[in-house]
C-alpha cells in the first residue's frame, strides 16, 4: 500500500488524478467493491444508455475517456457519457446515455448504430478492442468486420475452414456465414 500511495501521490501532483481511495480494511474494501457493483444497475434506472464493453491501452485510458467522451457529447447533442470499469486493465464499459427528456429507447434505436460507430472507432484510434470482457457475440459481428484487422480476420476464417471444413460447428459465429460458404 506504501508504493501505490506514493504512485497515487505523484500522479495527483501531476494533475493525472483529481481523488483516490485506497481501502484501509476488508470491510472498506468491500464497500468500494460494493459501491462499483452497483453502478451498472443505478445507471439502467436512471435511462436508456447505448453501451460499449471495450479495452484500450491502459496507458491511453485517461487520454481516451476525455477525449471520447468530449468528442461524443459534441457529435451526439444531450448525450452524456458514463465511463466506468476496470480501469487497470484497460477494460471499460463506455456507456452514451440519451438526452433529458429523450424518449430514450427510441433515442438508442435511432442513433444507437451511429453512436456505436463512433465509439468504436475511437477505440481503434488509441490501438483498441471494440470487446473487452463478454467477447464480440452476434450484436458487434459486423462491426468486427467493419474495425478488425483484415489480415487477422482472414486467419480466423483459415483456422475455422480448416478446423470445420463442412462450416457445421457454430455457423456463422465469429466468421461470418459468408466467408464461411466461400470457403465450401
Amino acid at each position: 500500500a506504501p508504493a501505490l500511495s506514493g504512485h497515487l501521490e505523484d500522479a495527483a501532483g501531476e494533475g493525472l488524478i483529481a481523488d483516490a481511495t485506497i481501502a484501509a480494511s476488508e470491510g472498506q474494501a468491500d464497500a468500494l467493491w460494493r459501491l462499483r457493483d452497483t453502478i451498472s444497475e443505478a445507471e439502467r434506472a436512471s435511462g436508456s444508455a447505448v453501451h460499449h464493453d471495450v479495452s484500450v491501452p491502459v496507458s491511453a485510458m485517461p487520454r481516451f475517456i476525455v477525449q471520447a467522451a468530449a468528442a461524443v457529447e459534441a457529435r451526439f447533442a444531450g448525450a452524456h457519457v458514463i465511463a466506468f470499469g476496470h480501469l487497470g486493465d484497460g477494460n471499460v464499459h463506455f456507456n452514451v446515455r440519451a438526452p433529458a427528456g429523450a424518449d430514450g429507447p427510441a433515442w438508442a434505436a435511432g442513433e444507437g448504430p451511429a453512436i456505436s460507430r463512433f465509439v468504436h472507432d475511437a477505440v481503434g484510434a488509441v490501438g483498441g478492442s471494440i470487446s473487452a470482457e463478454h467477447g464480440i457475440g452476434q450484436m458487434k459481428l459486423s462491426e468486427l468486420q467493419r474495425t478488425g484487422d483484415p489480415v487477422r480476420l482472414a486467419a480466423q476464417a483459415a483456422i475455422k475452414r480448416a478446423l470445420d471444413p463442412l462450416g457445421i460447428m457454430n455457423p456463422g459465429k465469429l466468421v461470418p456465414l459468408a466467408i464461411e460458404d466461400a470457403a465450401t
